[in-house]
């Protein structure tokens, strides 16, 4: 640690007296979730942390909450330390009469948004509505298969540049809409949230911080992670609606088979939990996991070393390489050591995609694109290959500009967090 950083952490004695920023907390199995909201600031502690916790917070000092703490369990606490790791954390505002320094809080999304407007999506009504509607959709479409869109109905206009564009225009304001239903949902239950563009993979995303709502109760929890998903099937459900009451031959008809079509389209997406999907958040929630995929890459890794010291009769193990599963409690060992399979197999087989089709697809469309600019092609010509470069091309730039930022953004977080000389 600087000298700096350590003059402007105050020492901590046993008569010290703290004051605590306003943090939440939340029983989960034998620990406790505490975090302050403001931040996206969360740990895990015991039950005697939590214990500690709510001591310092009533104004015991440091020496006074360790008494309590011993009588209350037979055990010797060092409260001197957990106080500094409580400040470290950001949950500490004042240690006696001196304030801490606090972070500027990360900016959230529609901040004028309060829990009071959408506290109503929160209500046990909502996931019945949609599942009513979900399952007249299917029964409509039982009844009559024919209104089943294929493939074909994305191509509702003899104009390329016109199919590619509306698609993407539309494409972009559904999952726009699939980010605000995670944003709204948890803004009800007093998670601030933020909405940006991420990587996953080869896949360029909107991704929706709502990492405060693990301190609201399961249901929350699981309406926020699915409101998404929600979503998507509540608007495919009501435009099978729609093309049950048009004429097949209408342009309303054909537009909405095309619509569902790309309602539809990414929620086969969702099932790859190796990229921290909906669905991902759901499963790590119903298991327990603290970070089944953080814990599951590192069992990954563990097991890649042990093959190749396998490989390599007479390698020493390095210090510190034993089974990082050994720590976690039985629960969350098996849900980890089944999703490490899912991780390694899964991001195989995309990247294995990638490189099969998506990179050469991209780069024919591409180079055709580039082509028709040249002198010599038609008015419709120069318009598809400028609908290509601007669309495609533009969704690649935006990738690489997204994964060198979150890059850097990493970068700077790891020299932060790393102890200075």
């Amino acid at each position: 640690m600087t000298d700096t950083a350590a003059e402007a952490q105050p020492r901590v004695g046993s008569a010290s007296r703290v004051a605590l920023h306003e943090l939440s907390m939340r029983r989960d199995r034998d620990e406790w979730i505490v975090g302050r909201m403001a931040t996206r600031t969360f740990v895990a502690l015991p039950s005697a942390g939590a214990r500690a916790v709510r001591l310092l917070g009533e104004g015991l000092s440091v020496a006074r909450t360790q008494e309590r703490l011993r009588a209350d369990t037979g055990e010797e606490f060092d409260i001197a330390d957990f106080v500094a790791d409580l400040a470290a954390l950001g949950f500490v505002a004042r240690i006696d009469d001196r304030p801490l320094p606090d972070p500027t809080p990360p900016r959230a999304s529609l901040p004028w948004l309060r829990p009071r407007h959408v506290r109503f999506t929160l209500h046990p009504v909502f996931p019945v509505a949609v599942a009513v509607l979900l399952a007249v959709a299917v029964v409509i479409l039982l009844l009559r298969p024919g209104l089943l869109p294929g493939y074909r109905d994305l191509l509702w206009s003899p104009h390329g540049s016109v199919v590619l564009l509306s698609g993407a225009a539309a494409g972009w304001t559904l999952l726009l809409a699939h980010e605000l239903a995670h944003l709204v949902t948890a803004r009800a239950a007093g998670v601030p949230g933020r909405m940006r563009l991420g990587t996953r993979l080869q896949f360029l995303v909107m991704q929706t911080d709502i990492s405060g709502i693990e301190l609201a109760p399961r249901r929350h929890r699981l309406t926020a992670y699915l409101s998404g998903i929600a979503l998507n099937l509540s608007v495919a459900s009501a435009l099978v609606l729609v093309l049950a009451v048009t004429d097949p031959a209408s342009t309303v008809h054909r537009l909405s088979a095309a619509a569902l079509l790309l309602a539809l389209m990414p929620l086969p997406f969702q099932l790859m939990v190796f990229t921290r999907t909906d669905v991902y958040f759901v499963l790590q929630d119903l298991t327990g996991c603290r970070d089944l995929y953080g814990d599951g890459l590192a069992y990954a890794r563990y097991r890649y070393r042990r093959a190749l010291r396998a490989l390599r009769p007479g390698a020493r193990t390095a210090a510190g390489e034993g089974d990082p599963g050994a720590r976690l409690p039985r629960h969350e060992r098996r849900a980890v050591r089944v999703y490490s399979v899912v991780l390694v197999v899964g991001t195989a087989a995309c990247l294995a995609f990638m490189a099969a089709v998506t990179l050469p697809l991209d780069i024919a469309l591409l180079a055709r694109a580039v082509r028709g600019l040249a002198p010599g092609n038609t008015p419709a010509g120069y318009a598809d290959s400028a609908a290509v470069l601007v669309t495609l091309g533009g969704v690649n730039v935006l990738w690489l500009v997204t994964k060198w930022r979150d890059h850097r953004s990493r970068r700077r977080a790891e020299e932060v967090a790393r102890p200075g000389t």
